[in-house]
């Protein structure tokens, strides 16, 4: 089998390996797809060395099928069509302990923290394994994971019928906001520079802003008849986003802050103050939202056609890391199983 490392400087490797069998309480999983998403390009620009065990085989976003049962294991059968919800918690802490496992002091988030996706054969632990459905296309199965982010950052919002909703950053977990915000019965503007994605979004049914052509704060104040927005989603992790998502808020209103940012950024503490604004941050999901997503893409809810850009074999992993990254692509596969020529 073909598995892709990241090695540090930048570099990721393809190199031939041998399946292992899985342990007791593991399931082999034959990956087919595998999606890149933003938080693997930080770490292939080594943003986080000092956490990944060089060389790091990456990758959480996935589809595929049972290869084999390791002892113990009950309830999957050779074949079964499954994706996987990467994280791993201790079950100790005081966040579990409380009911937040998904956000687990200790948390292990798979392909990040241990190996990932990115491999013909990969062993996880069974627990992990969240079904497909019979007539989900592996290539649609392979979004569960991106498309949970967005249902754990809708349902974090708590966004409902007849509510609007602001998303800032049309990227791909910003558009699968607006599409499952809008099937809260919302009613969304997606703000995105880009304007290749913003005719993507249009094409999707969502009003779209240019916020580099005009006034954001006046625009979402005529289109909410002076209101102000009853929820924002901070999508783009850019700072000028973060002071525009209160400056939108309505009163009493909620901001989400979806988006990494890995360094301390500006906050209009004075708007939260004045207009009673609640912030929240929404990280990752629980298994709820993994089988809701699992769920929506089943029912054809989600774009997913529409959603993915290319797919290209593991063999030209590189070349996938490079279309995510031009800021043209929306969600890239890499097959896993795809021969070289």
């Amino acid at each position: 089998m073909l598995t892709a490392s990241y090695v540090g400087d930048g570099t990721l490797k393809v190199a031939e390996a041998e399946p292992v069998a899985p342990a007791p309480g593991e399931v082999q999983v034959e990956v087919a797809y595998v999606g890149i998403c933003g938080t693997d390009l930080h770490i292939l620009h080594g943003a986080m060395d000092a956490r990944v065990a060089m060389p790091a085989i990456i990758g959480h976003e996935m589809s595929g099928t049972v290869a084999a049962l390791g002892e113990g294991v009950t309830g999957w059968s050779i074949g079964d069509p499954v994706t996987v919800m990467p994280l791993a918690w201790d079950g100790t802490c005081p966040a579990c302990r409380a009911g937040h496992q998904h956000v687990c002091q200790h948390l292990d988030f798979v392909g990040i923290d241990s190996p990932g996706a990115l491999q013909g054969r990969w062993n996880v632990r069974a627990d992990l394994l969240v079904r497909l459905g019979a007539d989900v296309s592996l290539q649609h199965g392979a979004l569960v994971e991106p498309v949970a982010v967005a249902v754990h950052d809708v349902r974090r919002s708590e966004v409902g019928l007849g509510d609007t909703a602001v998303v800032l950053g049309g990227g791909p977990i910003g558009v699968l906001i607006a599409v499952v915000a809008a099937a809260a019965g919302a009613r969304v503007l997606v703000s995105e520079p880009d304007a290749g994605r913003r005719a993507t979004i249009a094409s999707l049914g969502h009003e779209t802003f240019d916020p580099t052509a005009g006034d954001l704060v006046a625009h979402v104040e005529a289109w909410t008849g002076g209101a102000g927005a009853d929820v924002v989603f901070e999508v783009s992790g850019a700072a000028p986003a973060v002071l525009a998502a209160t400056a939108v808020a309505k009163v009493r209103g909620t901001v989400v802050v979806v988006a990494i940012h890995p360094q301390p950024v500006p906050v209009n503490l004075q708007r939260v103050f004045w207009r009673e604004l609640r912030i929240l941050g929404a990280r990752v999901y629980e298994r709820a939202d993994f089988e809701r997503a699992a769920a929506l893409i089943a029912d054809g809810s989600i774009p997913a056609d529409t959603m993915i850009t290319a797919v290209l074999p593991i063999s030209e992993v590189a070349e996938a890391f490079a279309s995510l990254e031009s800021g043209r692509a929306m969600k890239v596969l890499v097959d896993t199983q795809a021969v070289p020529a």
